[in-house]
């Protein structure tokens, strides 16, 4: 019984610092947001979490590390020359079959 109590003590804890996290902007910041510093970070907020979940990612995913590094380098080339996500996608996915094949 003492062990089901600390369990739904640490669940109900967890969910109230979710609900928390989320309410308190919404109720405490009613006014629009002018300050240049604060509205900028705001704006790269979900590019910097959308980067910080995905590269450890292309890396870890591979076989070998060696493969994620040089599609990553190919995709960062392909895009910076204009090609759309959908040809950088199959292109890395070759590129990583390609040096996994022979490594």
């Amino acid at each position: 019984m003492n062990k089901n109590l600390y369990i739904a003590l640490a669940v109900f804890t967890a969910a109230a610092v979710s609900y928390i996290i989320r309410v308190l902007p919404l109720t405490l910041i009613r006014k629009p947001i002018k300050n240049r510093f604060i509205r900028s970070f705001l704006y790269y907020v979900p590019y910097v979490t959308l980067a910080i979940m995905t590269f450890p990612a292309i890396v870890q995913a591979t076989q070998s590390p060696v493969a994620g590094i040089a599609a990553l380098a190919i995709g960062i080339i392909l895009s910076l020359f204009g090609a759309g996500l959908f040809p950088v996608a199959c292109v890395c996915c070759a590129v990583v079959f390609v040096i996994e094949l022979f490594i």
